[in-house]
Order: C-alpha cells, then structure tokens, then sequence
C-alpha cells in the first residue's frame, strides 16, 4: 500500500489488512514509511517492509519488490490503490511461479496502471461493472477478463464509545448537532452543507477532517454569518464518540463512489442524510434507511435535515432501517469473509 493519507480508502485499506491478520491470514504489508497507521500494524504484529517505498523512484521500487518476491514467494500479491500496482513489476505474477496480482479500487480510475494484474476488485458492484466493460483492461496472463473481477464492500471501523461531551468542542446541550466525517475536498458538497446552517438556527455542524479546502471553508463561514456554530475539529480518531453526541450524520458528497461514512452512520443508530453521489445512491432509500437529496440542492438538503430533526418517528425508522442493513452484510466479519473467499477464488484460476 504505497498511499500515505488520512482518506478513507486508506483506513479501510489498513482496516482490511488486519481483520485478515485477526483471522489468520499470514501477510507482509509493504508501506511507505510515513504511512499514519504503520505503528498500529506492527504493533498488532504484522511483518512490514517500508524501505522499497521510501525513494520516489519508480525503476527502484519495482527492482526492490521483485527481490522481495522471489525472497518471501507469496501466494498471492494484493496491490492496494494505483500506486501500489505501479510499484509492481510486469513480471510480476510470473516471480517464481505464477500467482495471482490483485488490484483494489476504491473509486472509479483509469485501469491502465493496473496492466500487470491478474485480477481486480472494487468496492461496489457498479464498480466491478465498470471494470468489465472497459476494453483497455485485459488480465495479465491473458484469461477472460469478466471472470477476473469482484466486488467487497467496505465496512465500518468505528467502535462504539461514549458520546463526546459537548463542552469539548464549544457546543450548547441544548443544540442540535449536524455531523460530518470527510476530507474537506471539493469533491464533498461541504460548501452546501455550510449554506445550510443559515437556514438551521438550532444546529451546530461538526466537521472532523482537514484538507484542502479548509480555508476556502472557514472564509465561507465567515462570510455567511455562521462561524460561531461551524467547529472544524480536523483529523480525528474518536469517530464513535462524535456520532454518539450527534443528532445526524451528514453526507453531502458530490462524488463517493460508495462512502464507508454510510456503514459508520448504520452502524451506530446515527440517523444518515446524503447527497445522491453513484454510493448513497445505491444504498440510501429515503425514509427507510436514511434521506437522500439531490447533489448541490439547498432547499432539499435543508428540507431533509429539518425533517428528521423534527420527526421522531422518521429517525426512528431510518436508524432501525440502516441497522438491519448494516446487520445483512457490511459487517467487518461479512466483508473479512469476503475477501477470504475472494482469495480463494483467485488462487484457484492461476
């Protein structure tokens, strides 16, 4: 995993590693050495090998990863994200046997630096859909593509904990809290959301992440009247604490190919409002499992906030809706499971 950021598919990449580690899944994890969550896989014990991703040199990289190969000759190799299947010689599935090399998506990408992979994975069914119809990909050792793809969902590491108090983040016990969990990126609709707190007196709007937006955000804030109720807490690693103190989970993405937010909301009895970007918009169900609106729609993001923090019976049937879904099959064990059988099924067509 040669990412080294904060984003989801990061977390959810790392989160992976070691629920396959918990169930016996014997790996080596090659990361950069500035990943943010390196000292956490060693300390669950995990082998990691950061020296071939310190050097920014792509002929070095492979040249370093293919020793590696031939020393350890996995079973298989798991590249996760674009840079990782970069990183990867073309030989690579061919390294002291054949074996399969796999490549994850965690959003729609051009498929062309995953060229030395046998198969590949997405997050999403309509992900995997996509892969299969693009004629620029083929397998790596020449079998049928449409028989190399597969989905796994991601699912949610948020852990239950005691709600944040209030005071902790210079917020009223009486007022009611919007939260978000996202990188400030124009790709995440905050700029709407922050428009909304004009029209929502009684709010206060948590936004825990950071990014490059977080100015242009804050300057926004300003200029609508509403930076005595907007608190931007940055990174943060309490997620469960923030979603217990909070009174609705908010989405407002443009883009999100699926949006692990959605399982965190599920998962702890937090009520969901989303934008319809390609991943609420496969999983949200208004009024059932949570509100979706239109991307970019004030009045009907404004109209679905204030309508579950007014109705007790509609946050009650989408919380008890987005629990039974989460229940179904975005569990850590159903998606641990997944991945399981993914392997196997890999290991068995090379």
């Amino acid at each position: 995993m040669a990412a080294r950021g904060h984003g989801g598919a990061e977390l959810y990449s790392t989160d992976v590693i070691l629920g396959l580690h918990k169930a016996g899944v014997r790996q080596t994890v090659v990361l950069h050495p500035d990943a943010p969550r390196l000292k956490e896989l060693e300390d669950a014990g995990l082998a990691i090998e950061t020296d071939i991703l310190k050097r920014p040199v792509p002929l070095w990289r492979k040249w370093r990863m293919t020793k590696l190969v031939r020393q350890l000759e996995p079973s298989l190799i798991h590249c996760w994200m674009r840079r990782a299947a970069e990183s990867m010689p073309a030989n690579a599935s061919h390294l002291s046997g054949n074996r399969p090399v796999i490549g994850w998506f965690g959003n729609y990408r051009d498929l062309k630096p995953y060229t030395h992979c046998t198969h590949l994975v997405g997050c999403t069914p309509d992900i995997a859909e996509r892969m299969r119809a693009d004629p620029d990909w083929h397998p790596a050792d020449n079998a049928t593509a449409t028989d190399r793809i597969f989905s796994a969902p991601t699912f949610s590491s948020v852990t239950p904990e005691p709600a944040l108090p209030r005071e902790e983040l210079d917020t009223p016990q009486d007022a009611r809290v919007l939260l978000t969990l996202s990188r400030l990126h124009e790709a995440k609709g905050l700029e709407t959301l922050i428009s909304a707190m004009q029209q929502l007196p009684d709010c206060y709007l948590w936004m825990a992440g950071d990014g490059p937006l977080r100015a242009a955000l804050e300057e926004q804030a300003r200029q609508e009247g509403v930076t005595d109720r907007i608190r931007f807490a940055g990174w943060r690693t309490d997620r469960g604490a923030l979603l217990a103190a909070s009174d609705i989970c908010v989405l407002p993405s443009r883009y999100e190919p699926f949006g692990t937010v959605i399982l965190d909301a599920w998962s702890t009895k937090t009520p969901l409002v989303a934008c319809a970007a390609a991943g609420p918009r496969a999983y949200v169900r208004t009024g059932e499992n949570g509100m979706l609106t239109p991307i970019d729609d004030l009045p009907a993001l404004v109209s679905a906030l204030r309508s579950v923090l007014d109705d007790s019976t509609l946050r009650d049937r989408i919380v008890s809706g987005g629990l039974a879904d989460y229940e179904h099959g975005f569990t850590p064990q159903a998606v641990i499971d997944r991945w399981r059988a993914i392997y196997d099924t890999c290991l068995s067509s090379v």
